[in-house]
């Protein structure tokens, strides 16, 4: 990882190890960032990222930019793993960190963690 929580930008390596292709299996649920653009650029694999309402599928050696105010998520859409960077503001890093150390995620704290970082939780 490069960057903290003080930085700017932090950009984290992650990756998905891939399963079923029936289903799409996402990664993160859909949510948009109200003050804080957000990127992926992928190293391995393919992801797929939902943006409004267009698809864009991003293969290695290609990234996409979603800019704030966007509803986003994103999946791996293959049996095989995916690996890619996460560019994002420290805003953004701190509501990962703060989900991750979550001891229960029910929708009312999640929603929760969002709003405190500009962000919300859709279909929630």
């Amino acid at each position: 990882m490069l960057g903290s929580a003080t930085a700017s930008f932090v950009v984290a390596e992650w990756r998905d190890p891939g399963g079923s292709v029936s289903e799409r299996r996402l990664i993160a649920p859909a949510h948009v960032h109200h003050r804080d653009d957000e990127a992926w650029y992928v190293l391995e694999g393919t992801l797929y990222v939902q943006m409004g309402d267009k698809e864009v599928e991003v293969r290695a050696g290609s990234g996409v930019l979603v800019p704030r105010g966007t509803p986003h998520t994103y999946w791996n859409p293959g049996p095989g793993p995916t690996r890619y960077l996460l560019i994002m503001t420290s805003n953004i890093y701190e509501l990962i960190q703060e989900i991750h150390a979550m001891k229960e995620r029910t929708p009312a704290a999640l929603e929760a963690v969002f709003r405190k970082h500009g962000s919300q939780l859709l279909n929630a």
